[in-house]
């Protein structure tokens, strides 16, 4: 049975109501939680971009049961790898246990803040994978130095280390990423619901490990409200990642989506209140291979009454799959 999950999504929301939306999806019945990791939202109608780990913080304390993971953290450029890793090791402690952490290559939005530039691709990967080695050497416990291609470390340590340090996850999008994922990684992360993926990171070492995707909807009894709200909001995520990962703030975003009209974001995003389309949403992941599917519910202030819909009619449909 696929577990589906909730994304806070800190481009829509301030840190307060953050907190206040995974309690409730928590009493809804969803089975985790994400949490994006941004300084900039796509779009400036989204408004928002609050430190996610302080949300987290808030979130480990005001929750008890629902597991807590970043979609994602990019460990190389606002973030040096070490300091993830103290980062992740907290909230490990914080959250008992319920703590996952999600790693990926970046997007230029977020990383170009610290000026250092937004290099190639494959550059990019090479920095993902040297990161990686480097948190679970620090989660092994003990000193670690290290002088590598792209990072320093002198003499670090964990001196609150967590019995089980938490599992790292890894976004892919491409054969490289999955090879990633599946040699250092304890789980798979993408947004695409694509066999290709899930079928080269098992071919790469990840057989039986959890795969965690991510849907957008828009719950509205409305349909036209909830078309309208997915347009203004969320137009962007119907271009590739390719693209996205480039653009450097809101404005070009909007540029890039002036011509994306309403229903080319309706035949991508489930909208509505028809319990059978969000299913349809979810199927193609369940049918790729993946494990796990967190739900975006967009729009900040629409969370209240997508959790009770969701918790009397979409998630005992989904789980159903």
């Amino acid at each position: 049975m696929v577990k589906i999950g909730y994304t806070m999504m800190t481009e829509q929301a301030g840190p307060r109501e953050l907190v206040s939306h995974v309690v409730g999806a928590e009493r809804a019945g969803f089975d985790f939680s994400v949490i994006s990791d941004h300084s900039f939202p796509w779009l400036d109608s989204q408004g928002h971009a609050p430190y996610a780990w302080s949300v987290l913080g808030a979130a480990a304390q005001a929750t008890s049961r629902i597991p807590l993971m970043t979609y994602v953290t990019c460990p190389t450029f606002r973030y040096h790898p070490a300091v993830i890793a103290q980062k992740a090791a907290t909230m490990q402690l914080l959250s008992g246990g319920r703590f996952r952490l999600g790693l990926g290559s970046g997007e230029n939005l977020n990383e170009h803040i610290v000026g250092a530039g937004w290099p190639a691709a494959h550059v990019r990967l090479e920095m993902l994978e040297e990161a990686v080695s480097i948190i679970r050497a620090m989660f092994e416990g003990g000193y670690v130095s290290h002088h590598g291609a792209h990072f320093d470390v002198e003499n670090a340590k964990l001196w609150d280390l967590p019995s089980t340090p938490p599992p790292i996850g890894v976004a892919v999008s491409g054969d490289r990423s999955c090879e990633i994922a599946g040699r250092d990684a304890d789980l798979l992360i993408a947004v695409a619901p694509e066999a290709e993926l899930t079928k080269a990171f098992a071919a790469h070492g990840g057989a039986g490990k959890p795969c965690v995707g991510q849907l957008p909807v828009c719950y509205d009894p409305d349909r036209s409200a909830a078309v309208a709200r997915a347009h203004d909001q969320f137009r962007w995520a119907v271009g590739g990642w390719e693209v996205n990962a480039e653009l450097p703030g809101p404005a070009g975003f909007a540029g890039a989506t002036e011509h994306v009209r309403p229903e080319d974001v309706a035949e991508a995003i489930p909208c509505g209140d028809d319990v059978s389309a969000f299913v349809e949403g979810v199927r193609p992941y369940v049918e790729a291979g993946f494990t796990e599917v967190a739900l975006v519910q967009i729009g900040g202030d629409h969370q209240e009454p997508f959790f009770e819909w969701a918790e009397k009619k979409l998630l005992p449909a989904l789980r159903e799959l």
